[in-house]
């Protein structure tokens, strides 16, 4: 009986000393930690407040650096009454009278949008078709602040304007280095949809160098997820570190309202046509005075090609630069500067990131013969707004 009880202390010893050595070793590779405080805490239920800040997943930070820097936007078109018989306010007309001769101004038009401080002196980004044809522009700030606003100038081919009020020392956003963007990248879109206040969507950058998704000249919208609704144009579209990728400006839907698919203008277009506003009140682009469309299977057997990259000429303006430098209606346009053709945007963006007096060497097809000419850039006239 007393060599049993020995077997039994026997292996219970080693028992203990196994467990012991089990937990050592957890504990240094670092599979379970022990929290002192919680340990001798009474209260053994869980408790959200007991997750560290590090265990917390979101976007709180981000949206916390750019929101400051998103504002809404009212826009007020007012229509003039001389008679106050003519209006329905009956206190109206009993505080001044039937016959005063007051004129009483009346909203007959308002929309509601966004922006975003691009400078801290109050320089504001929006799109153009917000305030296009509008007599009042009104801003209101993060903080509930708000301003009338001045329109500095606006540029319909991009649908970007820029505003000024009458501020200093504001949030304005950080831009973000678009040359990194990617498609999967998570974004959110921060604006005022339907004039309730400001709001954040979130979702993933689903494409980029979206063209022909509107009636802008100039098209290179970033395709996403995140919702924007009425309200949200002239928002931000910003990436999980706070920064500004793109101006929210429009969506794809067959009822107006959002069905998944938005688009955004890259920051950095909007940043360099703000920049050409806010310094000649108009964005200033080179100009090839030209016309021209894709290339078609019927074109390419008309010159005898299976292939080949370029863009027909359509037409040419009389006196311009194209027409100085020789290029007719059916030359196929291949190169420019060196640089192979192969869409019209193509074209029309390196045409319009030159200046005016920059001289363009054209390689092209005429007649099934190849040629090359030289042209000199002239200034793109302004679109009529």
């Amino acid at each position: 009986m007393q060599k049993q009880n020995h077997t039994v202390l026997y292996y219970l010893a080693w028992l203990i000393v196994g467990l012991f050595l089990g937990l050592a070793i957890l504990l240094f590779r670092g599979d379970i930690s022990v929290d002192i405080n919680q340990a001798n805490s009474s209260n053994t239920a869980p408790n959200a407040n007991n997750f560290s800040a590090q265990q917390h997943v979101g976007y709180a930070s981000a949206v916390k650096k750019a929101a400051p820097a998103v504002v809404s936007i009212q826009t007020i078109n007012w229509s003039e009454s001389h008679d106050l018989d003519q209006t329905d306010d009956i206190i109206l007309q009993q505080f001044l009278g039937k016959n005063s001769p007051h004129h009483i101004k009346y909203p007959t038009e308002t929309r509601a949008a966004s922006g975003v401080i691009i400078k801290s002196n109050g320089y504001i980004l929006t799109n153009y078709h917000v305030i296009s044809q509008r007599e009042e522009i009104r801003v209101k700030l993060n903080s509930g602040e708000v301003a009338i606003a001045q329109l500095i100038g606006s540029d319909p081919e991009t649908d970007l304007a820029v505003l000024k009020i009458d501020f200093e020392n504001l949030p304005a956003v950080t831009f973000a280095d678009i040359s990194q963007l990617q498609v999967g990248d998570i974004v959110l879109a921060i604006g005022d949809p339907f004039a309730i206040g400001q709001a954040v969507t979130q979702g993933i950058i689903s494409a980029t160098g979206r063209t022909r998704v509107s009636q802008n000249t100039y098209e290179n919208f970033i395709q996403t997820d995140a919702a924007i609704n009425p309200g949200n144009s002239g928002g931000a579209l910003i990436n999980t570190q706070g920064e500004i990728v793109g101006i929210n400006s429009n969506i794809f839907s067959s009822t107006g309202n959002y069905q998944g698919i938005s688009f955004a203008i890259p920051i950095d277009l909007a940043q360099k046509v703000a920049e050409e506003i806010i310094q000649y009140g108009y964005v200033i682009r080179g100009w090839l005075g030209v016309e021209g469309q894709e290339l078609t299977s019927q074109v390419l057997r008309s010159v005898d090609l299976n292939s080949l990259h370029g863009i027909l000429i359509t037409d040419v303006d009389k006196n311009g630069p194209g027409d100085k430098a020789g290029l007719k209606r059916g030359d196929i346009i291949t190169r420019i500067n060196q640089k192979d053709m192969v869409s019209t945007n193509d074209v029309l963006n390196m045409v319009a990131d030159g200046r005016p007096g920059d001289v363009f060497i054209i390689e092209g097809i005429r007649q099934r013969q190849s040629f090359m000419t030289q042209a000199t850039l002239g200034q793109r006239p302004l679109m009529s707004r």
